[in-house]
């Protein structure tokens, strides 16, 4: 579910959905209807269909843009499957939202890009000033930014750039995105949708943390903390690696130096971002000047991307974690504070605890907590270590206006991982 939401079928059909899963198209097929009652290309195609209605009633972008934006390779196609779904036509939902921009058009192939802002819906409670804090805080120059208020990101999408400018409030999160292509629109959402977290349920989260009066009142101080994940996780796996044994201010220098030393430029015009990650053939066949970082790690970097290069390492939204973490693993260079770090960022695995992360332990010792108390806080792990990590940082009186060049330095950092 997780690959269709982030377009596979869209980019590589119901063979491409398959293959990516080991499966044969005929037992995918039937493992869908089994569980779900339709197969894959009918969940997809509900999925579009639900993406394009929420297009049409909350934003003014023309319906022919919405066609593209939701996925769907015809204006035709797009009437008939609306139609078909909701019994009603785009314009006629439009109307009914009260909403009049906008015609159905005749051009049948992909519109070029454009600007649309976005209502995400959560549940509350919603800890989103603490959510983009932390994010703002590991902000790679090049790539994101964070001036106290507003967390912008650059995103390499399967048909183009775009980058996304994310402000908080209680119940919501506000995007504005820039798009080289429309037909981009929905995986952009579905991936900083992931990134904030914004599918959690915090009522559950909080019911299990709240039991043990060791992250009690950590817990009730700030509701609705999310434990954010990634846009990629090659890049996160990366990120993880250049931060092994340095601080966060010192990762995001050195990242920032790759970004801009091998990183693709950014194909949208804007004043301060100018770069997407590199991907990983280029990143694995960088030249040394690349790296400013000890020598293990910068082939330890050079490793992972190739290795995610030729799939021996499978980072992607529908991969197993404990899969992904194994074959990581099997990276010399790669310990288990990287592989779990990336198995609770950059894949969003809820129940991940990092018993040897500096900042956990110290935060533990400071709340007379033993690490077998982590057992306790299952299925929630990564959120407890989020709470944790928060109960370090030092009490702020005044909300920074600039990027954070410099942070706490009781922000988490990894142990001396194994060099085999």
């Amino acid at each position: 579910m997780r690959l269709i939401a982030d377009g596979v079928v869209e980019r590589d059909g119901v063979t491409g959905l398959a293959t990516s899963l080991g499966y044969s198209e005929r037992h995918l097929n039937r493992l869908f209807s089994d569980e779900l009652g339709a197969g894959p290309l009918a969940v997809a195609r509900a999925r579009r269909a639900h993406t394009a209605r929420t297009l049409i009633e909350t934003t003014d972008l023309p319906i022919t843009e919405i066609a593209f934006a939701a996925g769907f390779s015809s204006v035709r196609q797009f009437n008939e499957t609306v139609r078909e779904v909701f019994a009603s036509s785009p314009t006629d939902l439009r109307r009914g939202s009260g909403r009049t921009r906008g015609g159905t058009g005749d051009d049948d192939g992909p519109g070029r890009g454009g600007s649309v802002r976005l209502r995400l819906p959560l549940r509350s409670p919603f800890a989103g000033r603490q959510l983009l804090e932390f994010l703002g805080a590991r902000a790679i120059p090049g790539i994101e930014a964070w001036d106290g208020t507003v967390y912008r990101r650059t995103l390499a999408l399967p048909d183009g750039h775009a980058v996304a400018a994310i402000t908080t409030a209680d119940d919501h999160v506000s995007a504005s995105l820039r798009l080289a292509s429309w037909t981009d629109l929905a995986v952009a959402v579905q991936r900083l949708r992931r990134l904030l977290d914004l599918d959690a349920d915090p009522a559950a989260v909080e019911a299990v943390l709240v039991d043990t009066s060791g992250l009690r009142d950590l817990a009730r101080a700030t509701p609705g903390r999310r434990a954010p994940a990634s846009v990629d996780p090659y890049e996160t796996a990366i990120r993880a690696v250049v931060g092994q044994q340095v601080s966060v201010a010192g990762a995001r220098t050195v990242a920032g130096r790759v970004v801009e030393a091998v990183g693709d430029r950014l194909a949208i015009d804007d004043d301060v971002l100018t770069a997407v990650f590199p991907p990983p053939g280029r990143l694995a066949g960088a030249p040394d000047a690349c790296f400013s970082m000890p020598t293990a790690r910068r082939d330890t970097v050079r490793r992972l991307a190739a290795a995610v290069e030729d799939g021996t390492v499978r980072l992607d939204p529908g991969v197993d974690v404990d899969d992904a973490r194994a074959s990581m693993l099997a990276v010399k260079g790669i310990g288990p504070w990287t592989a779990d770090y990336v198995a609770m960022r950059g894949l969003g695995d809820p129940d991940r605890f990092l018993p040897s992360d500096l900042g956990v332990r110290h935060a533990l010792v400071a709340l007379d907590l033993e690490q077998e108390d982590a057992e306790r806080w299952a299925p929630w792990r990564s959120y407890a270590v989020h709470h944790l990590w928060a109960s370090l940082a030092a009490p702020r009186t005044t909300r920074s206006t600039t990027s954070p060049t410099t942070s706490s330095t009781t922000s988490p950092t990894s142990p001396i991982e194994e060099t085999r």
